[in-house]
């Protein structure tokens, strides 16, 4: 009785305090020079503190409110806004912009009886709740700063000299024949033009090595890579001229552990005198279709990180990119920022690379299409012929370059295919092959706008043996004396880096390393989708081997999550000298799922375009890093929520993963958690985000009948469902029980189940479901749940919550039409899904792993008579679930307070290994009215890039990668798809977009890989489908490259890739004084982050010269501010934005730091530290890393 009177008058003095600071905020204004900043004097903050404090004793149940006031109050102490000002102190000031919702943080606007959600059931009716129009209100309300929404509003993107969308407006894209330069032209020269100025020549040796392709890393390193280098280091003491440049790091990490010491001190010695150049110095030369940012990066700190410890002061300056297929901004802006210089292409459109010769543009400053200013630009040369092998790279005529490249002298493995041998250089010889080799020099430097000239000299694994590196070495020496002499000729060659080439241009055109020379172009866009030759568009790729994809964003996630926890968590274990935290071994499995996560991004990995077991080796490597990266979680937890952090003692398996996979090739399987009546059994989840959520979470449990509470013992509502074996029968003993999760950011919380027996409680509930088009009708129970079977058909099924009103067909089961509700409009929107399917050409070249060449228009899936349809109705969420031969598609709606309850959830369950040469492709039509067919699609997770279909290109040229996300959008509506692995996405006609979900093809399409693609899988394909209504600002004008998500897509994404992770207490806990017990949960930081930041990542240093590996008190906070479309309203978001400021001490509150500096984006170059009073200040859509010491 009496804690029910403290609680009564605790809530009134919350009110009386909230309603104190809006009179006084209100009272005092908002000076304009400080938007949103409040003025309170020190004594007022002082006293509104103090009350606060005084409260919290005697508060307990209400600590999240409290939690909320002390934030605020010691936030505007310190001059800033918190981020949940707006809920707090309502109303907002009217010079804010706010985007509106009903409900406000915190104290949603709820309907139907009961605390928490409002989804009362009746027990008497065995805990079936009546659903009828019992629909939750979105919490949250997003204020956002009235500078924010200029960043999207200001048009960018075509302040450039070429804009790639304007490109591929204007060529003809013809194909014509160019001669001996097949897809150019006849270049001709002046042989004077040199006489003031000599040509200068740059034959740059090089070998690429793919990190898996044909045969696995591990093999190709044997075979190959480790005698390469082993040669290199023998080779290059004796031809002391000779150049070489490296790329891969995982290959030479891997070689410099067996190497002895000699050949190390050699390497270092052939670094230091700039003859040997690490180009790049990623993990991998990664793929940049499909790669999302968080692995770019990651790879390339791996890589880094690796060359700081091992070769000290080895900054690559370079980017060397000649194998991906098709190149991304996104990478030129990653390089740029790490602090590289310069960076060099090859897989680029042969109509694209032939304009850009014939307007000497194939060297520009590559600039982000968001870009406002020249910040981004990045000086890139694109090379112009074929390939980068030696036939295409001395000039525009294969058949004389092949002569020379004298690892195809006579007697070899490998010969020239224009049946042209090369042969030894001689004094009786040299003239003429000098002159000869001049000629394509020459007709190759008119392609540029300098004098000085990049000659690649290398192919795929070249250099592996002596013979090599002497014919090469001693040849192109003669050729290159001779041509010194020859003072009549005015060149001067000679071998180099890229490093060499680029200082020499810089010289020439008197520019500044890195920077714009005069008369040199500007560049905005992206160079997908690439094709080598003819109609043969590399658009396969996108989708191949999609069960893998899938994979490598489950460990990309899980990586991320392992890796903020440990920092943390490590940390706090060091500073409170607990020394049984184990974290030795935990960062040796970090730094192994860094190692394989980058591994995967090789652009044979993600791509899906190596053999069949190498694609198994792959797997198996991810497979031990996420459930590596599970361990790292379960054990962290456990130290965590141990109440005796001193008697703590490692034991992962006191928590146990709520899902696993059986196999790299298996799906994964959600564990089910054994119940029981006795005793409470504990569910742990962790939100890697910094951002607070409500969430939707899923179990599988042993019974249907539980009560879950949350750690203070509150119960939360719960719904059970029946899971499903087939179309009509369900498993035994086995259930799906979903519940809504509150949880802070980056926060772990702990969660109570336990089996209610033959009782009910009113706050669970049982879904019930109906089978349409059954074996046979009938109405029974499937144990307590109510089933309802009939063969009847329906003309419509209907979905709804609070923000939508969804349709489905009722005789095939699919997507209809969404009606949106918050927008106060009613407007209903079509959008209907369908299934079809790809067939492959006629012709000789075929659709394979690499290659989409389709036999014309996609065909309708042939579905059955009457497709099996199964409708689950709950409180919490209700789902259809149609089930094809092929596919079995459920479409999702939640009804929850947070943001999952504004979107469908799609889930698509695919078996087409009983097709053959056949694309499978989920459709979505809508009359969205996007106008001139135009779509957005994202590149690599951190922009959106605008596409437009041209009726002069063929269909498979309209494919473009989705790693993330695509959209269309009219002036009124926008149709958003989110994906959880990255495919092929198109938009061939207006209100459509069609992602290709999986490929089975029979035959290789001749590009190397030497088979087809069959080794399919029951594969999962996640989606959400948003529909958003513009509420304010029009569409920008059709000539803008880009587009920005809105804030609350933003959080769909980050919520798609990131899910709330889930672990099982293996020790259940027994009443109130349990000696198992685990504290309630445990928060790394004060207050959430705003909307638009996002934390990228949190990651450990690591001493990596140490055996076993060490963690350094040191990690790199990575912070990522995304640009947002304000025009759009948000619902069930709980943060705010603050024009790119955070307080670091929010973030690290935790812990304690020696200090924080800001570096470049792979911390090779520091910058200044931050003061421990200054803010962090992020700019629109960049990317920033900063170096936090810790004590």
């Amino acid at each position: 009785m009496r804690s029910s009177k403290l609680v009564f008058v605790g809530l009134a003095i919350i009110i009386v305090v909230i309603m104190s600071m809006y009179l006084m905020l209100d009272q005092t204004g908002f000076p304009q020079e400080f938007p949103g900043q409040a003025r309170m004097s020190e004594q007022d903050i002082a006293l509104l503190e103090s009350k606060v404090t005084a409260l919290e004793g005697d508060l307990s149940k209400n600590h999240m409110v409290i939690s909320q006031l002390r934030d605020a109050v010691r936030s505007l102490a310190k001059g800033q806004v918190p981020s949940n000002l707006d809920a707090l102190v309502k109303p907002i000031d009217s010079a804010h912009h706010v985007q509106e919702q009903e409900g406000w943080f915190g104290f949603g606007k709820k309907k139907g009886p009961g605390p928490g959600l409002p989804m009362g059931g009746d027990p008497a009716a065995g805990g079936v709740a009546n659903h009828k129009d019992q629909f939750v209100v979105a919490e949250g309300q997003v204020h956002v700063e009235p500078g924010e929404c200029k960043f999207a509003n200001t048009p960018s993107g075509n302040t450039t000299d070429v804009q790639m969308m304007q490109v591929y407006e204007k060529l003809r894209f013809d194909n014509a024949n160019g001669g001996v330069w097949k897809q150019g032209f006849d270049i001709s020269y002046d042989h004077n033009k040199w006489n003031e100025d000599p040509l200068k020549i740059f034959v740059v040796p090089h070998s690429h090595n793919d990190p898996g392709w044909i045969k696995t890393f591990t093999k190709y390193f044997t075979d190959q890579t480790s005698k390469i280098l082993d040669t290199m280091v023998k080779k290059m003491e004796e031809h002391p001229k000779m150049t070489f440049i490296w790329a891969e790091i995982s290959y030479l990490s891997m070689w410099w552990e067996k190497a002895d010491n000699n050949k190390r001190q050699i390497v270092k010695k052939l670094v230091q005198s700039g003859r040997l150049e690490i180009v790049t110095g990623g993990w991998v030369m990664s793929d940049e279709a499909n790669t999302n940012y968080f692995a770019m990066v990651d790879q390339m700190i791996e890589g880094h990180e690796w060359l700081d410890a091992f070769l000290p002061g080895v900054k690559p300056k370079s980017g060397w990119a000649i194998d991906p297929f098709g190149m991304s901004p996104t990478m030129a802006y990653v390089l740029q920022r790490m602090g590289l210089e310069a960076m060099i292409i090859q897989r680029v459109h042969y109509e694209i690379k032939k304009y850009f010769a014939q307007q000497k543009t194939l060297e520009f400053m590559w600039r982000q299409n968001w870009d406002h200013g020249t910040s981004t630009d990045m000086f890139c040369h694109m090379m112009p012929f074929y390939s980068y092998d030696v036939p295409h790279t001395c000039g525009p005529d294969p058949k004389v370059c092949c002569q020379f490249d004298f690892k195809r002298l006579p007697g070899g493995r490998i010969n020239c295919p224009w049946k042209i041998a090369p042969v030894p250089i001689t004094d009786a010889n040299v003239a003429s092959k000098a002159e000869i080799l001049l000629d394509q020099y020459r007709k190759k430097s008119e392609l540029y706008k300098s004098n000085v000239l990049l000659i690649q000299l290398g192919d795929d694994f070249r250099y592996d043996k002596p013979e090599e590196w002497d014919n090469q070495y001693k040849n192109y020496m003669k050729l290159f004396e001779y041509m010194n002499k020859r003072t009549d000729w005015h060149v001067q060659a000679q071998f180099g880096t890229l490093t060499d080439y680029f200082t020499s241009l810089w010289q020439h055109t008197n520019t500044m390393a890195g920077q714009q020379p005069e008369g040199y172009p500007t560049l905005s866009g992206d160079f997908f989708t690439y094709t080598d030759r003819d109609d043969h568009y590399w658009s396969g790729y996108y989708t191949s081997r999609p069960f893998y994809k899938n994979m490598d964003r489950a460990l990309e996630g899980q990586l991320r999550a392992a890796e903020i926890m440990f920092t943390y968590t490590n940390a706090q274990a060091k500073q409170s000298g607990t020394t049984s935290y184990p974290s030795e071994s935990l960062v040796g499995m970090l730094t192994n799922a860094r190692r394989q996560l980058g591994l995967f991004q090789h652009h044979d990995g993600i791509t899906g375009t190596a053999k069949d077991h190498v694609v198994v080796d792959y797997g198996n490597r991810m497979l031990n890093a996420i459930n590596e990266m599970r361990k790292v979680m379960m054990t962290s937890i456990h130290y965590l929520l141990s109440p005796d952090k001193k008697s703590y003692h490692p034991q992962a398996s006191y928590f146990d993963v709520d899902e696993e996979r059986q196999s790299h090739d298996a799906m994964p399987t959600k564990k089910v958690l054994k119940l029981s009546s006795e005793a409470h059994s504990v569910v742990v989840f962790y939100n890697s985000l910094a951002q607070h959520r409500k969430e939707l979470v899923r179990l599988h449990v042993s019974s249907p009948n539980v009560v879950v509470t949350d750690s203070d013992g509150n119960a939360i509502e719960s719904q059970a469902n029946i899971l499903w074996e087939t179309a009509e029968h369900s498993f035994s003993g086995t259930y799906e029980l979903v519940f809504v999760v509150e949880i802070g950011p980056l926060t772990v919380s702990k969660y109570l189940i336990r089996d209610m027996g033959s009782s009910f409680s009113q706050h669970h509930h049982l879904s019930t479901t109906e089978l349409y088009h059954g074996s046979k009708e009938e109405d029974g129970n499937n144990g307590p749940f109510k089933v309802r079977t009939t063969t009847d058909d329906l003309e419509e099924i209907k979905l709804e919550n609070s923000h939508m009103d969804v349709l489905f067909d009722g005789k095939k089961g699919m997507l209809k039409s969404i009606l949106t509700k918050t927008d106060n409009h009613n407007i209903r929107t079509n959008v209907e899904i369908e299934f079809v399917t790809y067939g492959t050409g006629r012709d000789k070249t075929k659709s394979g792993a690499y290659l989409f060449m389709p036999d014309g228009d996609a065909h309708p899936l042939d579905p059955p008579s009457q497709i099996p349809i199964r409708v689950t109705r709950g409180p919490l969420e209700s789902h259809v679930d149609v089930i094809l031969y092929c596919v079995r598609h459920t479409v999702i709606l939640s009804n929850t307070p947070g943001a999952d309850g504004t979107a469908l959830s799609i889930k698509n369950i695919l078996d087409i290994r009983n097709m053959q040469n056949k694309e499978l492709v989920m459709r979505i039509k809508s009359d969205v009215r996007n106008s001139d067919r135009v779509f957005y699609t994202d590149l690599n997770g951190f922009q959106m890039q605008k596409r437009k279909i041209l009726d002069k290109l063929p269909l498979q040229a309209h494919f473009y990668p989705m790693p993330a996300m695509a959209y269309i959008e009219d002036s009124s509506t926008r149709l958003t798809l989110h994906s959880a692995q990255p495919l092929g996405v198109s938009g061939l006609k207006e209100g459509w977009l069609e992602v290709v979900l999986d490929r089975r093809l029979m035959q290789d399409d001749s590009r190397g890989l030497q088979q087809g693609v069959t080794d399919n899988k029951l594969t999962p394909d996640y989606f959400l489908l948003q529909v958003e209504r513009r509420h304010m600002g029009n569409t920008q004008a059709s000539s803008i490259p880009i587009s920005y998500p809105s804030l609350q897509s933003h959080h769909h994404a980050a919520s798609l890739n990131n899910p709330i992770y889930i672990h099982h207490g293996t020790v259940p806990e027994v009443g109130e004084n349990s000696q198992n017990k685990l504290l309630a949960g445990h928060s790394f930081i004060d207050t959430t982050l705003p909307c638009d930041v996002h934390l990228l990542n949190f990651r450990t240093r690591v001493s990596q010269e140490t055996t076993p590996l060490k963690p350094k008190r040191e990690a790199l906070l990575i912070l990522h501010r995304k640009g947002f479309d304000c025009g759009f309203p948000t619902a069930g978001i709980q943060c705010a934005t603050n024009e790119g400021r955070i307080d670091p001490s929010s973030l690290l509150s935790s812990v304690s730091t020696r200090g924080v500096v800001a570096t470049s984006l792979s911390a090779m170059y520091d910058g200044q530290e931050v003061s421990k009073t200054a803010q962090l200040e992020v700019e629109p859509m960049e990317l920033k890393t900063y170096k936090v010491q810790f004590q």
